[in-house]
């Protein structure tokens, strides 16, 4: 009787259980709508190295700016936070996270594999996939001492703008007057033209020390080292164009009027 009831009881559990794992909803990985807004582990992290190429195909949506690109030997998507850019511009794409069989909701499209970067240089010439940014590509180093030594320059002459700020005001209350627009009268004391498509001006004043005294401009003015200029721009602060290029502050798409 006892054997009897065990086989009973253990019966019901097996039957219940089978039930229990016969109505459970299977769980599936649901895709990404958006790029992730914090880092991956660094063991997920992509081992991979730049790649360039042509853009063959473009698109804007939800913010972020798509490419698929031609490297010669593949083509790829990638997307970063929205940027200027056409069909044939030459690029430069870091090494992003990888996303399998991503949809896009805004886009309504899917993606066998999309890379999300935090921005993809334009313009220049192109590097051999697998290299490291190409020399005309990479933004001019704050701290190249090729340029004109400030001792050497003369500021006595320079008056500043009325209504506008020196070198040194705007290093200093950068966090204020981020997107905001300010004039600058300087000299230009580095010229680096046509790289990324802009012209990259080191701009000094004699205001400010060593790390708040060289502000960069980029611009499609054409100028000269020696030259006084009148700059009106944006403000930008913190910007990072990636392999190591960062500025604390910098006027992106300054005018620039070259008085003497």
């Amino acid at each position: 009787m006892k054997n009897a009831l065990t086989l009973l009881v253990a019966g019901l559990m097996a039957l219940s259980l089978a039930v229990g794992c016969k109505n459970e909803t299977p769980k599936t990985a649901e895709k990404p709508t958006q790029p992730a807004t914090k880092a991956e582990p660094a063991a997920q992290a992509p081992a991979g190295k730049a790649k360039s190429g042509k853009v063959v195909e473009t698109m804007n949506s939800g913010g972020y700016t798509y490419v698929q690109v031609d490297t010669g030997t593949e083509k790829f998507w990638a997307a970063a936070p929205e940027f200027k850019v056409k069909v044939g511009d030459p690029v430069v794409v870091p090494a992003g996270l990888p996303m399998p069989n991503y949809h896009s909701k805004t886009l309504n499209r899917d993606f066998d594999e999309l890379y999300f970067v935090s921005q993809v240089m334009v313009g220049g010439a192109q590097a051999t996939p697998g290299t490291s940014m190409p020399e005309t590509m990479m933004p001019p180093n704050t701290n190249d001492r090729t340029k004109v030594e400030a001792s050497n320059v003369d500021f006595s002459g320079i008056k500043k703008a009325e209504g506008g700020s020196t070198v040194a005001d705007v290093f200093t209350n950068k966090k204020d007057l981020v997107g905001k627009e300010v004039k600058i009268r300087g000299k230009v004391v580095k010229y680096s033209p046509g790289i990324m498509g802009k012209n990259w001006i080191h701009l000094e004043d004699g205001t400010g020390t060593k790390g708040s005294n060289d502000l960069t401009v980029t611009t499609k003015v054409d100028a000269k080292v020696g030259d006084t200029v009148l700059v009106t721009g944006k403000v930008s602060a913190d910007k990072d164009f990636g392999y190591g290029y960062k500025y604390d502050v910098i006027l992106e798409d300054a005018q620039v009027t070259v008085e003497k």
